[in-house]
């Protein structure tokens, strides 16, 4: 099974074409040739799901003058330019100074070549999408901006195009959300984890979001509200997704024991009610409450409520890490899943690192259906309680840490790598088996060089350009660990 997001992945895109106005009495027709080819990109951005406004030709400088405020009024999180024809710079100059959002060139020409023997100047012209890049690219770096990303290739039957498009498109839901994104927050890092310290401002200030300050006795409330009704349909559910195995060698874990089902479903139940309330698009905490008290009993008793609403679309975090947080939100919002996850012991005779988190996690990845085991203590941290076991399904993954440079500033951190087959830790934490280039070693210390907080969000795929692309349109540093043999090997 897998569990439907509670709330569609949405962006507002732009389309909108150039070409050149002198063009249209000299060749009769060719605007309106034009005009059903950027109907086809249209549709393949309208393909994505994501609302799609297309703005039309523009080809001449007042044009693009007259353009801007529409854009600008119809609050979009990204721009497909098309370059339908060659076009003049003018067309473009405007929009790429003021528009502070990410435009992407497209170029994707009707022909894949030329009928030379039958080549006309109409025809170059169709299929000249290219000629005016360069001039679009080097204006915007004159306008004091980044040269502008280019879709190359056909208008049809172009897969590698068309991902491209689809990667784009991803991009603009995952900078819609989380400049909106309202993460909740309750308590505080656990003592003396400095890398965990997050200015909240800094949060806004970089990624839009809003953090949302709640109380962990609202969270309390919520479970005193809970009715059995909603804890029986909420058991029925959990049995449903999870596996409860008999216990392996751990001496702490246990079969499921229906007392830590119980209080894992009630505590699910007034986490979607906490989410509801303070309307919420995802929740970092840590709270510890009293011993012996009815909310350590609830604030311990979060990770499989949390998994839930992360493979919902809500991403839930422990140990107040905002940051990472938010990097399950983006990873979520690219529809790769986004794990909370840390290294874990090294395996030097197989070559490679078991990454994972005691929770919470995207269930939606799991390889395979996720065990819940009970476990008679959570190591470091007080109380007891079920535990959310799997592993990722094996091919590609990604990483992303969100650290602090001595600046201030965010920075992404990001590296891809493989998961692969073979057994994980019996401990009711989720464990995957990761594989990193050129050697795990070599991986893992170039990956701590680069600043990293020590958790980090582990998704499907390999996606770490399209990270990049969103720490660029935010302003952000990104670093990806390089693949590649150290050069100072010998």
């Amino acid at each position: 099974m897998k569990i439907a997001r509670r709330k569609p992945r949405t962006a507002h895109i732009g389309v909108f074409g150039v070409g050149y106005h002198v063009y249209w009495d000299q060749f009769p027709g060719l605007l309106e040739e034009l005009q059903a080819k950027l109907a086809v990109l249209v549709t393949k951005v309208e393909a994505s799901g994501a609302r799609v406004t297309d703005f039309g030709i523009v080809d001449k400088a007042e044009d693009s003058y007259a353009l801007l405020p529409r854009m600008k009024a119809a609050d979009l999180d990204l721009v497909f330019c098309d370059m339908l024809t060659y076009a003049t710079s003018a067309v473009f100059g405007v929009l790429v100074r003021s528009l502070d959002i990410p435009i992407v060139l497209v170029a994707l020409q009707p022909l894949a070549a030329l009928d030379y023997a039958r080549a006309t100047t109409r025809m170059q012209l169709v299929n000249d999408d290219f000629c005016s890049v360069p001039e679009f690219t080097g204006v915007a770096i004159r306008m004091r901006k980044q040269p502008p990303p280019v879709i190359l290739g056909t208008l049809e039957n172009d897969p590698e195009a068309d991902a491209e498009i689809a990667s784009w498109c991803d991009i603009a839901v995952a900078l819609h959300d989380v400049k909106r994104a309202r993460i909740g927050h309750f308590g505080h890092p656990i003592e003396n984890m400095l890398d965990m310290q997050t200015d909240q401002a800094a949060l806004t200030a970089a990624f839009g979001c809003h953090i949302v300050q709640t109380e962990a006795d609202s969270l309390l409330e919520c479970r005193n509200e809970v009715t059995e009704a909603e804890t029986a349909r909420k058991i029925e559910e959990i049995l449903s997704l999870f596996d409860t195995p008999d216990p392996g060698d751990d001496p702490i874990t246990a079969k499921l024991m229906p007392a830590d089902l119980e209080r894992a479903a009630i505590a699910a139940v007034a986490l979607d009610r906490f989410v509801a309330r303070y309307n919420l698009d995802g929740l970092a905490y840590y709270y510890e409450g009293a011993p012996g008290s009815p909310l350590r009993e609830l604030v311990t008793n979060l990770i499989v409520g949390n998994s839930l609403l992360t493979a919902a679309g809500f991403p839930m975090c422990g140990e107040s890490d905002l940051k990472t947080c938010v990097a399950m939100l983006l990873m979520d919002r690219l529809d790769i899943g986004g794990s909370f996850a840390e290294f874990h012991p090294v395996d030097f005779r197989e070559g490679f690192v078991l990454v994972g988190h005691d929770g919470p996690h995207h269930v939606n990845i799991a390889s395979g259906k996720p065990v819940l085991r009970s476990l008679k203590k959570y190591h470091g941290k007080p109380g007891n309680g079920a535990g959310v076991e799997f592993k990722i399904r094996e091919g590609p993954i990604t990483m992303l840490s969100i650290g602090v440079t001595a600046q201030g500033r965010f920075k992404f951190v990001l590296a891809e790598g493989e998961s692969v087959h073979g057994p994980i830790p019996a401990t009711g934490n989720t464990n995957t088996r990761g594989f990193f280039e050129p050697d795990v070693r070599t991986f893992l210390k170039r990956w701590v060089a680069e600043g990293p907080t020590h958790h980090f969000a582990l998704g499907v795929g390999h996606r770490a350009e399209d990270l990049v692309r969103i720490a660029d349109a935010l302003g952000i540093e990104s670093a990806i660990i390089d693949r590649k043999p150290d050069s100072r090997a010998r």
